[in-house]
């Protein structure tokens, strides 16, 4: 019984810690965790995989050549 309102404990603490970042923040929102998002990322031209991926495949060309 001990372990579990312990738990219980660290978890309310946390969350009650994250809803004070959130009200503390001028906008009251979280940052966004997506990488196409980051100010560094921008900077070296870095997208997520997924984006990455579909520019490199737009970029091959794809046609059946018969000659």
């Amino acid at each position: 019984m001990t372990n579990i309102l312990l738990t219980i404990g660290v978890v309310g603490a946390a969350f009650a810690l994250l809803c004070v970042g959130v009200i503390l923040r001028k906008d009251h929102t979280f940052r966004s965790q997506h990488i196409a998002e980051n100010e560094r990322m921008k900077q070296d031209k870095i997208h997520c995989a997924t984006s990455q991926d579909r520019e490199e495949r737009r970029k091959t060309d794809r046609r059946i050549r018969v000659e």
